[in-house]
């Protein structure tokens, strides 16, 4: 049976030997160069220096500013004399007040912003959870027992003192969190979950410790030292944190690609050939060191971990070959203005370094997040 000339117009107009009509025609936008791969990385590159430059230049400010306001040509002196150059040497007085209290303390608040964003920035990729932070494995609450428990209790005061109690209480609370999560394997919701126990848990026991001292001045002691402050700052401190932070941030790096990986979670990570648990195990034992050192050193300071991650990945981008040095900066020239501003903002007291970040980190944290549409 023959088909319907008429049909088939309709179905088809070129059955009857019309021309079909041209679909309406489109502008055809103007065809861009390929992008060069080379401009992404002297962008980055120059972002970079312009990073150490400014790192650097906050150091300098830093150190000359607080209660006694130091020149260029006294800080000159002081590095001179004590790079054995043939310059005038100053007073005793002002030698010690830059070699042994300010600049120290610089450096310390430079190396633990370093530490605790890079350290932020690997958990969140860890977790995939946008809110981790270097605390969420419970090490600051247990570095808070330890030290307590050195102020307090007097628990190897004679041998320990409070960082050292510190440090070792945030080992201990990490040594409880690898071995709650020994059966259950490393997934993302364990270790933030089982986190946020041992915190609780050693939160708790700081807590009863502090009730349990009935002294005052102690109390205070301590709760300003919970809240962290550079005061402590030394040269020896100083060294080890930075030994510390350098292997860690070195170590972290080399897992950048893993953490790529692992941000897009355990089943992409896994289909680029990528150990996951090895890569967890070796990262949460990394950042957990980090952390460890940092708040051993100078107490828990929050909100470095959280924001600068965030306002680092905003500038350069989620590629944690470049996200982790950018992070590393960033978190050490907040830290070191944040705490020039916890020395001058109620000169001659001193305001815990821990109240400044919180403050200026919170609407920081409100504009990043404006900025990236989810506010």
């Amino acid at each position: 049976m023959s088909a319907d000339p008429a049909l088939l117009g309709v179905l088809h107009p070129t059955a009857r030997g019309a021309e079909a009509p041209a679909p309406p025609t489109k502008p055809v936008p103007a065809a861009r160069p390929p992008a060069r791969r080379g401009g992404g990385r002297r962008r980055r590159a120059v972002w970079f220096v312009c990073g150490v430059a400014v790192l650097l230049v906050s150091v300098v400010l830093s150190v000359r500013i607080g209660a006694s306001d130091v020149g260029y040509g006294e800080l000159g002196r002081v590095l001179g004399g004590r790079l054995g150059l043939d310059v005038e040497p100053l007073p005793p007085l002002l030698d010690s007040l830059v070699w042994d209290l300010r600049l120290p303390r610089v450096l310390m608040a430079a190396l633990v912003g370093a530490t605790l964003a890079v350290s932020g920035a690997a958990l969140q990729a860890l977790t995939r959870n946008a809110l981790a932070e270097p605390y969420l494995l419970g090490v600051s609450s247990g570095a808070s027992t330890g030290a307590v428990a050195v102020v307090v209790l007097g628990l190897g005061a004679g041998s320990l003192g409070v960082t050292g109690g510190a440090f070792v209480g945030a080992l201990l609370s990490f040594g409880l969190l690898l071995l709650l999560l020994r059966r259950g394997g490393l997934d993302s919701l364990r270790i933030v979950l089982t986190g946020v126990i041992v915190g609780q848990f050693f939160s708790a026991l700081t807590s009863l410790v502090l009730m349990a001292s009935g002294d005052q001045d102690t109390t205070r002691a301590v709760t300003h030292w919970l809240l962290g402050s550079m005061a402590s700052a030394r040269w020896d401190v100083v060294v080890v944190c930075a030994v510390v932070a350098g292997v860690g941030l070195a170590v972290v790096w080399v897992f950048a690609s893993a953490l790529d990986g692992l941000a897009f979670g355990a089943d992409t990570a896994a289909s680029l050939g990528i150990d996951v648990r090895a890569a967890r195990g070796v990262l949460l034992v990394v950042t957990a060191l980090m952390t460890s050192a940092a708040v051993a050193s100078v107490g828990a300071i929050g909100f470095v971990g959280l924001i600068v991650p965030h306002g680092a990945r905003f500038l350069v981008g989620p590629g944690h070959r470049t996200l982790l040095p950018f992070a590393a900066l960033a978190g050490a020239v907040f830290l070191v203005w944040t705490d020039a501003l916890a020395r001058i903002a109620f000169a001659p007291r001193e305001v815990p370094v821990g109240v400044f970040t919180a403050l200026v980190g919170v609407p920081l944290f409100l504009l990043v997040l404006r900025r990236r549409g989810e506010l």
